[in-house]
């Protein structure tokens, strides 16, 4: 039997879930179906935190994320979590990225301090910082693994019906939309939105036009934090500097450390093909960073972890 309903959403990572969320609240009937257990580690949403960041070189982005501070505040209210904490983000580095950021900042009315590296290292003693800096007191972190399964339950709350461990198995065009084929049940709907990563050309690539899309592993690195230390969020944006040339970010991750991602070593693989082990490269890499522009991380206490990048 094949139900009827507004929209169907694929995949419970924090897209699909949010997207549910949303579309629940308009007062659609939403189904959202997931292949995994909610809140896997399979894909690109799970974890304990995440960069939240209103500074960007792309201006594009810098509205978009004022709009999603007040959708963010109201998934807080919705499901009373406390789920975003603003504590200040910081971009260093070549001086005419800093440049645009800063200017972006404030061309669209967020606060944008430049400090000189000195300046910055005093108040951020746990980091070393390079040539220019501008801290951005709006952005700071997100909780993951809490927005997601936040936004899961707030869809439900308001009537979506979520089905976990249900692969979708295919997705056909109807005169009225789409039909979805899942190990939990068909449904028609007049729209489906397909939030799934990696798995997004297999499910979707023979139904409408999709740009080029590279998944690789990514290994971000979590280090023990020496006493009195704390971190902001932060992005380095180093430029051609010699050995340690590639971009790196990372932020304080509460009971984790400061967790570092590096663009050193990029693997290219797909869903069937990544695999969940350390890579001794990657970590190799964040251990140099680590010791060359945070001093306040204690590199001797290091544990890695993967996940997709789409």
């Amino acid at each position: 039997m094949t139900e009827r309903v507004d929209a169907v959403v694929v995949g419970a990572g924090v897209m699909g879930a949010m997207t549910a969320w949303r579309l629940a609240r308009r007062g659609r009937s939403v189904v959202l179906v997931e292949q995994f257990p909610l809140l896997h580690s399979h894909g690109s949403s799970h974890g304990q935190t995440r960069i939240m960041r209103v500074a960007y070189r792309d201006a594009r982005y810098t509205p978009l994320a004022g709009e999603a501070l007040d959708l963010w505040r109201d998934l807080e209210d919705a499901s009373g979590e406390h789920l975003l904490e603003q504590s200040g983000q910081l971009d260093h580095g070549e001086p005419e990225v800093i440049d645009d950021i800063a200017a972006s900042l404030l061309r669209n009315g967020w606060a944008a301090e430049r400090l000189t590296p000195g300046e910055a290292a005093e108040r951020w003693p746990g980091m070393a910082f390079d040539r220019a800096v501008v801290f951005s007191p709006d952005g700071g972190r997100v909780f993951a693994d809490r927005s997601v399964a936040a936004a899961v339950r707030a869809a439900e709350q308001l009537g979506a019906v979520v089905h976990d461990r249900s692969r979708v198995e295919r997705i056909e065009r109807t005169p009225t939309g789409a039909r979805v084929h899942s190990a939990a049940g068909s449904w028609d709907a007049g729209a489906v939105v397909v939030c799934a990563g990696p798995w997004l050309p297999e499910l979707a690539g023979g139904l409408v036009p999709l740009p080029p899309l590279v998944v690789t592993q990514q290994q971000p690195v979590h280090f023990a934090i020496r006493p009195g230390i704390h971190f902001p969020s932060f992005v380095h944006h180093p430029g051609d500097t010699g050995p340690l040339s590639f971009g790196a970010y990372g932020l304080e991750s509460p009971g984790e450390g400061v967790k570092v991602g590096i663009e050193s070593t990029i693997r290219t693989v797909t869903p069937a093909t990544r695999t969940y082990e350390e890579d001794p490269v990657v970590t190799a890499a964040a251990v140099a960073y680590a010791d060359r522009w945070l001093p306040g991380a204690d590199t001797s206490q290091h544990t890695a972890v993967t996940c997709l990048f789409t």
